[in-house]
């Protein structure tokens, strides 16, 4: 299997070496009396904040780990549609027990009653940094990260999980050359009661984000939907998922995405109805064999019926075709 292997600063290594030695007051440190959840968790540190949530480190006072805390936004703590996202992505991540995956290790209440999820801590780099230094990688290294997020998806189909929101930014790689694929809060579970109401009678992420910014800036997501999630099909499946890593891969054989719309609207009119450019006539780095050329714009059609049946085949001619690098 290939991977890619991240060297982080000497600054970095140190500081983690010293946070993840353990020592024999940590582990036998005895557990108070009667365990309160709600005081289990201290030294907070921002590590990110996304539209409608929070992500934090912080100390399990329990475990003496630092582990990932998850919650909402203040603005959103009491909307119960985001409420149920936080909650399916917390039980998602939970079910889907993946190398490729992070585990969801508790889901709770803080003292003001909202929610929250903690997970396994992993620093590193997302593929959206390592893309932006592309000329440090050669393209088998590239193609190693796709092959594992085409693996996680793979099992997330298999269990009934459509992921929605494949993107570089999602792709996380590890120090030890662990590759991973991060936040399910926009990922689609089916009932199993066919009569159901649908969860696409939520908010819809495409209007908010088309209402937000009008004729105003470009929104990162919207570069890897598909043309079905942009319309809002309510039978979107699986399909969805291989045009967005379709669009990945386009960016690691090209440095450059798909489509390259100024503003959200255009951007939404190329991605239904504009075909790409061959890989092979774009870019700035590493040229890809005409194999895996051919996948990434059949990856990238229009109606989801012509794209790849399966990851399982996307996997296969990666690892199979060697690529051919050479510099454009």
């Amino acid at each position: 299997m290939l991977l890619l292997f991240v060297y982080i600063s000497i600054p970095m290594i140190e500081q983690k070496l010293l946070e993840d030695k353990i020592f024999l007051e940590d582990t036998d440190a005895p557990l108070p009396e009667a365990l309160n959840q709600k005081t289990r968790y201290a030294f907070f540190s921002a590590l990110a904040k996304g539209g409608k949530s929070v992500i934090t480190s912080c100390r399990d006072l329990h475990l003496g780990r630092t582990v990932c805390y998850k919650t909402l936004r203040s603005e959103f703590q009491n909307n119960p549609i985001e409420k149920k996202r936080l909650l399916r992505e917390a039980r998602i991540s939970a079910l889907l027990q993946h190398p490729n995956t992070i585990p969801t290790y508790e889901i709770g209440r803080d003292n003001q009653g909202n929610y929250f999820f903690t997970m396994k801590l992993v620093r590193g780099y997302t593929m959206r940094e390592l893309l932006n230094y592309r000329e440090r990688y050669d393209l088998s290294q590239l193609l190693g990260v796709v092959i594992q997020i085409a693996n996680a998806l793979a099992y997330a189909h298999s269990a009934g999980v459509l992921h929605r929101d494949v993107k570089p930014d999602n792709i996380l790689v590890g120090p030890y050359g662990e590759v991973l694929l991060l936040d399910w809060g926009m990922a689609k579970v089916w009932s199993k009661s066919p009569n159901s109401l649908s969860e696409e009678n939520e908010t819809n992420e495409v209007d908010g984000l088309v209402n937000m910014t009008g004729e105003g800036k470009l929104q990162g997501t919207v570069m890897y939907m598909s043309p079905e999630q942009i319309d809002r099909d309510v039978n979107i499946g699986f399909q969805a998922d291989i045009y967005s890593l379709g669009a990945v891969l386009y960016e690691v054989l090209t440095g450059e995405t798909p489509f390259k719309g100024k503003i959200v609207r255009e951007l939404l009119d190329d991605i239904r109805f504009k075909n790409p450019d061959d890989p092979k006539a774009v870019g700035r780095g590493a040229v890809a064999s005409d194999l895996i050329a051919d996948l990434t714009m059949r990856c990238l059609k229009k109606k989801p019926l012509e794209r790849p049946k399966s990851l399982d085949e996307i996997i296969r001619t990666l690892k199979e075709d060697q690529p051919m690098v050479a510099q454009s």
